[in-house]
């Protein structure tokens, strides 16, 4: 931008004209016909698809890491064929998701192999969960192989099953160590959730591109998404902190 477009820009902004332009805008995009009733529908889709999807993910990532995590803990000599081959499922399925792009992911499920489905919100939760589970299961094995084996040998020295040892020793350990991993995670799903329109989601730009075709003006509605996004980012990126704060106090005492 040269002297005299910078010259112009600022003039504009000095024209009252300009503000009254921008508000009208603004009016037509939120408050014209109840239109903010439409974002906050949006708005609580887009929670309930990222609540969804969460479940699918922690499910998945869990199961997957708890699998990997047996197998490549294994005694040599001992391998378990059965475990061998559930681990080169699951390393397939994690090579797969985390190689290629989540809106090709949301298109193969939501137009190809789930077409016929009208409820293309659940599909678009199911498939975010799918891709969520990859990395989650990722973030949770890193996490139970950075701890000391010595935990995993003192539980079964115990008298405790493997999966006991896990569940009451090893995962709360690794909970904590894994937590900042996994609400960045979250915050990815929460954000992912604007794809689901390409497959006909009803989320917060789905509805904010219905508000566009009335009003042939995409700048306002687009922003107050942003906007929107960005506030619920802001509150989970708060309430994350919160809780890796009340935890480091709980390791103190």
């Amino acid at each position: 931008m040269d002297f005299t477009q910078l010259y112009e820009t600022f003039h504009a902004l000095e024209n009252p004209n300009f503000w009254q332009d921008a508000y009208m805008k603004f009016y037509r995009a939120w408050f014209y016909e109840d239109r903010w009733t439409m974002y906050f529908e949006g708005l609580l889709t887009t929670l309930e698809v990222t609540v969804m999807a969460l479940i699918i993910g922690v499910i998945l990532g869990v199961v997957v890491a708890v699998i990997r995590t047996a197998h490549d803990q294994q005694r040599l000599g001992r391998r378990n064929p059965v475990l061998g081959l559930v681990n080169a499922v699951c390393k397939v399925y994690v090579t797969i998701i985390r190689g290629t792009p989540m809106m090709v992911q949301l298109l193969i499920m939501g137009l190809a192999i789930f077409a016929s489905s009208r409820n293309k919100t659940l599909i678009g939760a199911l498939a975010l969960g799918i891709n969520s589970g990859a990395y989650v299961a990722e973030i949770i094995r890193g996490g139970l192989m950075s701890l000391d084996p010595g935990q995993m040998e003192a539980g079964r020295s115990l008298g405790m099953g493997y999966f006991d040892t896990m569940r009451f020793i090893v995962i709360p350990q690794a909970f904590k160590a894994i937590l900042p991993s996994l609400g960045n995670e979250f915050i990815t799903l929460l954000k992912d959730t604007s794809l689901i329109n390409v497959i006909g989601g009803k989320e917060i730009v789905y509805f904010a591109r219905a508000i566009i075709t009335n009003t042939y003006e995409p700048m306002y509605p687009y922003i107050i998404t942003a906007v929107m996004y960005l506030i619920l980012v802001l509150i989970f990126t708060w309430l994350q902190g919160k809780l890796e704060r009340r935890l480091r106090q709980s390791d103190r005492r």
